[in-house]
């Protein structure tokens, strides 16, 4: 295969995963294409290089800006702004899960922690309170293990990752 098929078959596997990650297929593939670019890129060259719309562009530029994966880069002498994405995997991984963590269970913690403080006397309620409690206590471990992978460094991970398999 050519390097451009296998760079486009890249940027489309990963445009397929991102929805799993809790990003819509044109970030991802915005990320992909970032990840594998030798130099930072422009919006423009973005544009070009995926064939998708300013507007497409910089909403998905700044999305991945808010996450963590994609940084800023001012070239000497140039206007516009270029952009490089976080090559670093394990930095990679943290962000989404820090991200994901944020988006997704922080909220049902909270609802959880508010659900656990009914305080009604009837049958029901008891039986309620007990499924919400433990709902909860469930979800403060998954909370706990998720911080502990976001503080780990990348030698822990892998090697812990290894010994799982």
């Amino acid at each position: 295969m050519e390097y451009r098929d296998c760079k486009d078959q890249f940027i489309a596997t990963w445009g397929q995963l991102g929805p799993q990650w809790g990003v819509n297929k044109t970030m991802a593939q915005i990320h992909a294409l970032l990840l594998i670019a030798n130099e930072p890129m422009s919006s423009e060259q973005i544009l070009t290089e995926l064939a998708i719309s300013t507007g497409n562009v910089n909403m998905n530029i700044r999305a991945l800006l808010d996450w963590g994966l994609v940084y800023k880069i001012a070239k000497d002498g140039e206007r516009c702004e270029y952009y490089l994405a976080e090559k670093n995997l394990h930095l990679v991984f943290k962000q989404i899960l820090l991200n994901r963590k944020k988006r997704e269970l922080d909220p049902i913690l909270k609802d959880l922690n508010d659900l656990v403080s009914c305080a009604e006397k009837c049958d029901k309620s008891k039986e309620f309170k007990k499924m919400i409690s433990e709902l909860n206590g469930f979800a403060q471990k998954v909370d706990h293990a998720l911080e502990l992978l976001i503080r780990t460094d990348s030698h822990w991970f892998y090697n812990t990752l290894m010994k799982m398999l």
